[in-house]
């Protein structure tokens, strides 16, 4: 069996957490338009009859206003030095840019194999992308440039493929139930996060964060808790929305996604709270991996 660590790197939105949601065929990590979604490392583990490849999807690389930002920025190179394999999303749309070069000088001395995953390919022309691959080669002497759509599932297999050439023999590092390194609770937690930025957009702050109260289940239905932190009242009020409807449909949304997870129904509750009236400050710095408030 060939068995290896592979990391998905870029700069913000270029469709990491899409790409490896692709690649496992089931949601783990959560997607939104907005820049910095993704804040933790979360694996996907992705296993067939001769291999097993571990996917980590870390924070766009992107340059940092705050300590949550530089915290995000330290996670993703810290992975991409202790991978067997650095795959660096770039836009295809947008072409190769300065964010990408940054990201590329940060990474390539690291003496890992670099693979150039030109994404969102198919809403470009078919020459536009065959100049962008010829030029892309004069960049830097990348081992492989695969052209995908994340989105739609293009060529993604065959990311698949080629990260086996490279692999090496090794035993199974994880089994054959394992999906992820992070909890069910996170999980859950992450797709109400999620629909919140989704309906906020730039309105609420990447500091917004979701933690599970409380976990019931038999087996044919799940009661969740969620609780929401947030560190100002009028972004609480944001959340809430007026008469109470953006929460709602916030839940409601969230809870579609908990039942495709969990395989059943789910009676879901939300609340949101200012972190000066919650209980746990500790906890919601955790979610977040900070020692402190900014």
């Amino acid at each position: 069996m060939k068995a290896g660590f592979v990391s998905l790197v870029g700069r913000p939105n270029v469709g990491k957490s899409t790409l490896l949601n692709s690649l496992l065929e089931r949601k783990i990590a959560i997607t939104s338009k907005v820049s910095g979604t993704t804040r933790n490392i979360i694996y996907g583990i992705y296993n067939d009859l001769d291999s097993q490849i571990i996917f980590v999807d870390t924070p766009g690389i992107h340059k940092p206003l705050s300590k949550l930002g530089n915290l995000m920025n330290q996670k993703a190179y810290t992975m991409a030095n202790e991978v067997d394999i650095i795959l660096l999303l770039i836009d295809a749309s947008s072409g190769f840019g300065r964010g990408d070069q940054f990201i590329l000088n940060k990474v390539k001395d690291l003496n890992k194999p670099i693979f150039l995953i030109m994404n969102k390919v198919d809403v470009i022309k078919k020459d536009q992308l065959l100049e962008q691959i010829n030029n892309y080669k004069d960049i830097y002497p990348f081992r492989e440039i695969i052209p995908i759509s994340a989105l739609k599932g293009d060529n993604v297999t065959d990311i698949i493929m080629t990260i086996k050439k490279y692999l090496s023999e090794s035993e199974q590092l994880y089994s054959d139930e394992d999906i992820t390194n992070v909890s069910r609770d996170f999980l859950l937690a992450e797709m109400v996060r999620e629909k919140i930025l989704n309906m906020t957009k730039q309105e609420v702050p990447h500091a917004v964060t979701c933690v599970v109260e409380h976990f019931e289940e038999d087996e044919k239905k799940a009661c969740v808790k969620v609780t929401i932190i947030v560190d100002r009242d009028n972004l609480k009020k944001i959340i809430i929305g007026q008469k109470g409807a953006l929460l709602k449909e916030v839940g409601i949304q969230a809870r579609k996604d908990m039942e495709e997870f969990l395989g059943k129904k789910v009676y879901l509750e939300t609340y949101v709270k200012t972190l000066a009236n919650w209980k746990d400050k500790e906890k919601y710095l955790n979610e977040l991996g900070l020692n402190e408030l900014n």
